[in-house]
């Protein structure tokens, strides 16, 4: 029997069915900034949704760091071709806020798909970040993290540091028995500058970074952190700095890697660092609190969080918002997230999860991934600790980076730069508040 016989056999509706193609997978590209260990988990991600059902298709795009990542998805907004889904770090938020018909509020996708979706059953620090000021969530929270104390436990044994620090005298006494046992080029360091010795620092501290509750109640809010702490804070640095005792390595977190090399054996940064951490490092290490200073009444207060949520952008097809919700449903599951959060190390960020993970005893054996939520939970917040919303805050970032920078090459003194920092940023928030209103 030759192909013409075959093709002959064949019944009218099996040729039918030959004729007609498959319905393709309605594709729904999602751009983020994750790298590392955490790059890997997110692939991962989409991968188990695409398997799980065929009508969507979750297309992952790594663009660069969380700034680029955010800028890209603007520009793409502005020409014409934005992403499905964009992950944007926190200090975005104001921003993309602000972007008036660029995104599709959460709340509103998720009603207008169908799914279930009940704010009360993500963890209250985490929503409220991403919520308006009457509790509607704007965008989806993804990589929620806080800043921890990364731990190089052998290294500190070397050196005879008995205890993990607490403090900040204890950590600068530490790095220099680090740096007098010659195993670390540097004694402590620290990646995102700006956040971890202005942002987190001010809310473990209880002292205001700026008014109106750090900008959640208003874009009309004035910076305060020069304050004698922050400048006392600063001096120390600059102090350190001159034998590496401390080592300053730079405004975003490339200089992480110093952490995993030993270069550095305290660090401080993203407790979202572990699954780099635990891929990279050949010693034993944990995560410890921030530090603080005792003699600061109230201290610690509580953290606040970092990391990045996931925003929807605006005019898409009612079909593809739909895909996108279905998403955010399979991202929300109960054992999805307690997994999850104890494979990358960033928070859990359903209450249920959360209780999952305890009742299941990981924390247990694992109490590195327990650190930021309970820096988190340490207190209630206050209106000092609650979060930050400051508008052009990416930009801000970097010129406070810059103030630092000169403070700690001898170019300002710590007044000074803290001075002109909080001077410069204020002219910022002036510039995004005629633009925001």
């Amino acid at each position: 029997m030759n192909f013409r016989q075959i093709g002959f056999g064949l019944t009218a509706s099996a040729l039918m069915a030959l004729a007609v193609p498959a319905q393709a997978a309605t594709e729904i590209q999602w751009w983020h900034a994750m790298t590392g260990g955490n790059n890997d988990i997110v692939n991962k991600l989409a991968d188990e949704f695409n398997t799980s059902q065929s009508d969507y298709k979750i297309v992952p795009s790594y663009k660069g760091s969380y700034p680029d990542t955010m800028n890209a998805g603007i520009a793409a907004f502005r020409a014409g071709n934005a992403p499905h889904i964009i992950q944007v770090f926190e200090v975005g938020t104001a921003t993309m806020m602000s972007a008036t018909g660029a995104i599709k509020p959460v709340y509103a996708l998720m009603k207008e798909a169908g799914e279930q979706f009940d704010p009360k059953a993500y963890l209250p620090a985490i929503t409220g970040y991403y919520s308006t000021s009457k509790g509607d969530m704007l965008s989806f929270p993804f990589n929620s993290s806080s800043t921890v104390m990364w731990v190089n436990l052998d290294e500190l044994k070397k050196a005879g540091v008995a205890e993990i620090p607490k403090t900040w005298p204890e950590v600068f006494d530490a790095a220099k028995k680090l740096k007098a046992a010659g195993h670390t080029t540097c004694g402590f360091s620290n990646a995102w500058a700006s956040w971890v010795h202005i942002e987190q620092f001010s809310a473990w501290h209880n002292i205001s970074i700026g008014s109106k509750a750090n900008g959640l109640d208003g874009f009309d809010t004035e910076l305060k952190f020069n304050s004698p702490l922050h400048v006392k804070h600063l001096q120390n640095l600059i102090d350190l700095q001159k034998d590496k005792t401390y080592d300053y390595a730079g405004r975003a977190n490339a200089s992480e890697s110093r952490f995993g090399s030993g270069e550095c054996a305290i660090f401080l940064t993203s407790s979202g660092y572990y699954a780099t951490a635990k891929g990279t490092a050949k010693f034993a290490f944990t995560s410890a609190p921030m530090p603080y200073y005792p003699d600061v009444t109230g201290a610690p207060q509580n953290s606040i969080i970092g990391g990045a949520s996931l925003w929807v952008m605006g005019g898409k097809k009612p079909d593809e918002y739909k895909g996108i919700a279905k998403f955010f449903t399979f991202l929300s599951d109960t054992n999805r997230q307690a997994k999850l959060h104890q494979e990358s190390g960033y928070l859990p960020i359903t209450k249920a999860a959360y209780e999952k993970t305890k009742a299941d005893g990981f924390y247990e054996k694992n109490p590195t991934l327990q650190t930021p939520l309970k820096e988190l939970t340490n207190k209630e917040p206050t209106e000092n600790s609650r979060g930050l919303r400051f508008g052009n805050m990416v930009q801000m970032r970097d010129l406070w980076s810059e103030e630092i920078e000169a403070a700690l090459a001898g170019q300002k003194t710590a007044q000074q730069a803290l001075d002109a920092a909080v001077a410069r940023g204020n002219t910022m928030l002036r510039n995004f508040e005629k633009t925001a209103k």
